[in-house]
């Protein structure tokens, strides 16, 4: 009986998962949180523009309203349908 056991190291695959994600976390943390991604806020003094649309004049670009987009279904035709003001309420 002891002549059929395999003689298998199985923490193999296991550690180089543990390994791949620990180095995909490092790699993140280091991307997000690193010198380079911190936001620079400005003072609102310092605005060029307080809408888009003046910094998109500014930048030459003809600013057109967008069209109305079409009704799905056509409003249908005669009276709308009474509701009632106040539905009965049990006293």
């Amino acid at each position: 009986m002891v002549g059929n056991r395999s003689n298998r190291h199985g923490g193999v695959p296991l550690l180089v998962a543990m390994a791949v994600a620990a180095a995909g976390v490092l790699g993140i943390l280091v991307v997000d949180h690193g010198p380079w991604s911190k936001p620079k806020v400005q003072p609102a003094e310092t605005a060029n523009y307080s809408t888009t649309g003046e910094a998109a004049r500014a930048a030459g670009a003809t600013v057109m309203p967008t069209e109305p987009k079409p009704p799905i279904e056509p409003v249908p035709p005669g009276p709308k349908p009474a509701h009632p003001v106040n539905p009965r309420v049990p006293q």
